[in-house]
């Protein structure tokens, strides 16, 4: 895949902190790329220097192989969807919409405007509802306008900074479904900032997981979630038990009450609580050493209860051997 957008060891201190450590990463054309990590582990600060609005400490950000360091913003053939969307709260959703154009494009033909305003909000689905101020719209329907203002403007990237992390989960799982079937539509790339590890493998074409400025891994989402490259990915995106050295998916947990006939080695455990989830059992045993395992096991499996005395096992091929 050929790469649109380059980070070439970009680098941003503050006194006192780095929070961006040579980062290198390409992305390619219409690509759907999320960066995943916690609060604070420098995805943010990467994506503002993307945009123009941080200048790197070190290292440079190339567009179609041509340096932005330097340029404005507005110089930047990028945009940019906030968390917080930045509507103009005394403008219409057309007015909004247009104020990239008119603005940043000079575009000033009031029949063209129109026409472009008029597709973006189609685009976005929120057509016969241009008058309407962003006070009367809803989360979903607020967040949609902030794409329409950004995608009017035709840009190489969109840069898109946790615009989900306000909606209501059953909001945010349709929107996570528009999004998708909008990039995969319109075919620009799409540069997803989030903490959120489901919004990151139901989005992503390839992810990178960065933790205290640095980039942990990247790859596909199959490829980070199965073959994680550290304990802290291993960790971060799903939940982990770490038994003995060696890591196992919760889903990869086996639980039964005899000794596996498969032969596998398994380990003596009490059940501690069993929690129903409505697709599976979240089970928690406690093993002699004292550490809790999590199984996931099928709500149509034997049932288990606190107290049973069980054995944990999985499969070889299942288990993760990652240094400490």
């Amino acid at each position: 895949m050929q790469s649109l957008l380059e980070l070439a060891q970009i680098s941003k201190e503050y006194p006192g902190h780095k929070a961006v450590d040579r980062v290198s990463l390409a992305i390619g054309h219409g690509e759907f790329f999320c960066l995943l990590g916690p609060s604070g582990c420098g995805k943010t600060t990467t994506l503002r220097m993307i945009a123009g609005f941080e200048q790197p400490t070190a290292g440079d950000v190339k567009l179609r192989g041509v340096s932005l360091i330097g340029r404005a913003p507005y110089e930047r053939d990028v945009s940019t969807v906030f968390q917080n969307y930045a509507l103009f709260p005394h403008l219409t959703v057309r007015g909004n919409v247009e104020f990239g154009l008119r603005h940043k494009r000079r575009m000033r033909n009031s029949a063209d405007l129109n026409q472009r305003v008029d597709a973006a909000l189609e685009l976005v689905q929120l057509t016969g509802k241009a008058s309407r101020l962003p006070a009367q719209l809803s989360g979903g329907e607020r967040q949609r306008v902030a794409l329409a203002r950004s995608l009017i403007l035709e840009p190489e990237v969109l840069l898109l900074d946790e615009p989900l992390s306000a909606l209501d989960p059953n909001l945010r799982k349709q929107m996570r479904a528009e999004l998708k079937a909008l990039q995969r539509r319109i075919g620009v790339t799409f540069l997803f900032i989030t903490h959120d590890q489901e919004e990151a493998l139901t989005l992503s074409d390839r992810l990178a997981v960065m933790n205290g400025g640095r980039l942990e891994q990247v790859g596909t989402p199959q490829q980070v979630y199965l073959e994680p490259a550290t304990r802290f990915v291993a960790g971060f995106l799903g939940a982990m038990n770490w038994v003995n050295g060696c890591g196992v998916r919760p889903e990869a947990t086996r639980l039964s009450h005899q000794l596996p006939a498969n032969g596998c080695r398994s380990l003596p455990a009490v059940v501690r609580a069993s929690t129903f989830l409505g697709n599976c059992l979240h089970v928690e045993s406690d093993l002699a050493s004292g550490e809790c395992v999590v199984a996931e096991v099928s709500r149509f499996d034997v049932p288990f209860q606190p107290g049973d005395a069980v054995h944990v096992w999985w499969q070889p091929q299942d288990q993760l051997d990652l240094p400490a």
